[in-house]
Order: C-alpha cells, then structure tokens, then sequence
C-alpha cells in the first residue's frame, strides 16, 4: 500500500473529528449563549392545577364569604438565560411566562387560621409535597411539588387578620398564538 493510499483514511478521520468538535463549539456556545431551555407549558393545564390548590385550601380553611373570594390567574415575568440575560438584563421573555393564582380573607380569627393551616399542611404533607419554607408572614409556611415545581403558600397576617393562599407554577414555554388577556380558563371563584 502506497503511502498516498493509507494517508487518505487518516485525511477522513481527521476531518471527522474536526466535524465533530466544531459541531461540538457551536452546540456549547448556542448552549452558554441561550441557557437550559424552558419547559413547554400547557396554560390551561397549568391554570386547571393552581385553581384545583385553590379549592382545595378554600375547603380546608372552611371560611365564611364565598362571595368576597375572586380571583385568576395571572402570568409572570420571566428572564432569559445564559449569556443572552446579560443583553436583556431589563426585559422578559415574551415567550416564556410564570403562573400565580391568589385570594385572600380578611377577619379571620387566629384559631380558625391556625386549623386552617394544620389541615393543610397535613394534607399537602401526605400527596408528597415538599416544606421549602416556614413563617413566610407571620403564620405561614410554603410547599412545593417536586414534580411540578408549583408552590403554595399558605399565610396568616396578624394585624388584619388576613388568611392568603398564593400558588405558583414555574416559568414555561408558551403555546404560539397564547393571549393572557383573552384567556378564559383564568377565572376562578370558589364553589
């Protein structure tokens, strides 16, 4: 064998490689440039979850006045990542939002919030639920869900007498052609 002939399969090796690690830089740089990639969210699904914590805290906290208690979900700002947040420092995604549903009670008495809150917290407990934090207010703690990542907070504030739920779900990759302000599964009113 010539030494033309047995260059020419090293010639192609070193080429492939050489592919290989420039495919390699660019997927690194657009990986730096840009950050982990947001999951894709289903808005309505993620608005049917928050709205089903909701519920079910307004039936534990088993409080008078329904018909004070209105809410919806809203969306949420979320940033870019990677290097790419450095020159968007000051805007958000468009196409990536976050989810929050929140109510308040006012009036209601320590006692009720604090069985309230131990009804809750029993339950969030016991579907597997993670506590993140405690005395978010001054009566309050946080969970969140390790599949989901959603939150909820459950408060009491002393001075008012306001009894909070807030839950949150983390930022997602929205559907094309997603309107907030025309989005009819955002209502939420307790049964």
């Amino acid at each position: 064998m010539s030494a033309v002939a047995r260059s020419r399969p090293r010639r192609v090796v070193r080429r492939l490689l050489y592919g290989l690690i420039a495919v390699g830089l660019v997927a690194a740089g657009h990986h730096l440039w840009n950050g982990a990639p947001y999951p894709e969210a289903a808005p309505d699904a993620v608005a049917g979850r928050l709205k089903a914590q909701a519920q079910r805290v307004y039936d534990e906290a088993a409080l008078p006045r329904a018909s004070e208690v209105r809410s919806r979900v809203e969306t949420g700002t979320c940033s870019y990542r990677g290097l790419r947040s450095v020159a968007h420092i000051d805007r958000g995604r468009p196409d990536v939002r976050s989810f929050g549903l929140s109510w308040r009670v006012t009036d209601v008495p320590e006692t009720t919030a604090r069985a309230a809150q131990a009804r809750t917290r029993l339950r969030l407990e016991r579907d597997g639920w993670k506590l993140v934090s405690e005395n978010v207010s001054d009566l309050g703690f946080r969970f969140e869900h390790p599949g989901t990542g959603d939150k909820v907070d459950v408060d009491w504030y002393e001075p008012t007498g306001t009894f909070a739920l807030s839950a949150y779900a983390p930022c997602g990759k929205l559907p094309d052609g997603f309107s907030a302000y025309d989005w009819p599964a955002a209502a939420w009113t307790p049964r």
